[in-house]
């Protein structure tokens, strides 16, 4: 599937994918697909004052391949951006730089069109910053949206991150010379280290992990009332299990590296997933996507059905523990 199919195909076939879709969806297809009313809902990114999709696009998964002769990885990225979809997730790990050079062969002529959200792993200001001025090259600008300090550990020394030769100071002197718009901080390894960070930090953001199972549930305890108190914008990872999507129906269960995959006694429907974690109180929900059709079924489910309740929400944690 190209992508004029692939956006074809969001009017004709949207329901694919979920078992949860209303039946009037038919009339609110016809509505949503209005010149100039994007088909992914927007929210607002905490106190920055702007308005994200509620899906984001991954940089793992399919993002960070070499281009093949069957399949350039930029064609997902512009599809997402043909489906409403504007925020852009990546980092330097990802695929060695791979994912950030496709999607600078996106941003290169698109570049206004996304809200551009990238990472560091380095922990001193002269390791960000070089690592940053490598990223700005793959990605073919000279700005970002969003810097975050990327994969914190549960073993954090948090005290050498705001030191003269600490990481934030680097971040702190980008975002004042408007290289970056905001910062914010990423992890998922302990909810007790996410929850330590934005204690000691004012950050604008904050990515970590939210899914039904019962190995995620403290994030929501410990990590989510303390994000929304400072107002920050929350966004959501491993919505599906990590990089193989071991919890949605149709994956294989991985678990050869369980400190990075989740796993869970049943699997759900990718759609019930994404729409497990938007009806938290979050921002918006980072997916990795392996191809077309996986980025067509994942906005079919947020364009179309929109978040699980409370009492959805229990019932598939119910399912999956």
């Amino acid at each position: 599937m190209n992508r004029r199919e692939f956006i074809g195909s969001l009017i004709t076939t949207a329901a694919v994918g979920t078992t949860c879709l209303r039946a009037d969806l038919a009339g609110r297809l016809e509505q949503q697909q209005k010149p100039g009313k994007p088909p992914v809902p927007r929210r607002m990114l905490g106190k920055t004052s702007v308005k994200v999709s509620a899906l984001i696009i991954g940089g793992v998964v399919a993002m960070k391949e070499a281009p093949t002769a069957k399949f350039h990885p930029a064609e997902l990225a512009n599809a997402a951006l043909d489906a409403g979809i504007n925020y852009f997730d990546t980092a330097p790990s990802y695929g060695n730089g791979q994912s950030e050079r496709n999607y600078g062969e996106v941003l290169a002529t698109r570049r206004n069109e996304v809200f551009l959200a990238t990472k560091t792993g380095n922990r001193s200001y002269d390791g960000a910053m070089r690592e940053v001025e490598e990223s700005l090259k793959r990605l073919r600008t000279g700005r970002l949206d969003l810097l975050q300090v990327h994969d914190t550990k549960a073993k954090e020394d948090f005290t050498k991150w705001d030191k003269p030769d600490g990481v934030l100071k680097a971040l702190y002197k980008l975002r004042d010379e408007k290289v970056t718009r905001f910062i914010g901080v990423t992890g998922h390894e302990s909810p007790e280290a996410m929850r330590r960070a934005i204690e000691l930090f004012d950050f604008d953001t904050i990515l970590t992990t939210f899914n039904p199972t019962l190995r995620r549930r403290p994030y929501q305890q410990l990590v989510l009332p303390l994000a929304r108190k400072k107002k920050m914008g929350i966004l959501a990872m491993k919505v599906m299990g990590g990089g193989y999507g071991s919890l949605a129906v149709g994956n294989p269960v991985r678990n050869d590296d369980v400190w990075y995959h989740d796993e869970a006694p049943r699997q759900s429907q990718a759609a019930g997933l994404i729409r497990y974690v938007l009806g938290l109180p979050i921002s918006a929900a980072v997916v990795g996507m392996g191809s077309l059709e996986h980025l067509r079924i994942n906005v079919a489910a947020v364009r179309d059905a929109g978040p699980l309740n409370k009492q959805q929400r229990k019932a598939l944690e119910k399912h999956m523990s």
